[in-house]
């Protein structure tokens, strides 16, 4: 089956394989995506610069490409998958340590899918980087280049929307006490 510019999708035993892999490292809630089915939007990056206290930092916009070259970037992939994670706590130092624990768990699957021969692996995080406690201004003064990850939004992903298309639940919350769903979404070619 050819994809985008004739990318071919894994062979479903390959997803098959992956899939475990997934489950292995405690992974249990995901979906496969066409990557050209993964929305982008320039409205997304609008909403980074204009709402989100992280923008600017060394793994979000503006040291991001554009969204034009956001959309170029996923359409190179021929494989995708959308982790979900959930938690209800109204804690803000909990949430940062789950956070940083999946991050550093995504990282490590991101690196097992790569050394299983899929060089192309790339993970976006469910969450903005937290592996230092003081993330840096621009790229070049990261501590942590080689792990850093933008999230999806900060690709432009539209979340809502690539999200409902898989089914998975998503919705506004109306203040800390309510259950979150993060997601973030493994490419492999």
């Amino acid at each position: 089956m050819a994809g985008y510019k004739g990318i071919m999708a894994l062979a479903e035993e390959d997803r098959s394989g992956l899939q475990e892999t997934f489950g292995k490292q405690g992974f249990r809630d995901f979906h496969w995506i066409d990557p050209t089915e993964i929305v982008v939007s320039q409205w997304v990056r609008l909403k980074c610069e204009f709402g989100c206290v992280d923008y600017g930092k060394a793994a979000c916009p503006p040291n991001l490409p554009s969204i034009s070259e956001c959309q170029e970037f996923f359409r190179e992939y021929s494989d995708a998958w959308v982790f979900r994670f959930t938690k209800k706590s109204d804690d803000t130092q909990q949430n940062k340590d789950w956070m940083k624990k999946i991050e550093t768990n995504l990282l490590s699957l991101e690196r097992e899918v790569f050394l299983k021969g899929h060089v192309k692996a790339f993970v976006l995080l469910a969450s903005n980087c937290s592996l230092c406690a003081d993330c840096a201004d621009n790229r070049e003064s990261c501590n942590h280049k080689r792990l850093a990850r933008p999230t999806p939004e900060g690709l432009g992903v539209d979340v809502f929307a690539t999200v409902s298309k898989l089914g998975f639940p998503i919705r506004v919350l109306k203040d800390h006490s309510e259950e979150m769903n993060r997601y973030a979404i493994l490419l492999v070619q």
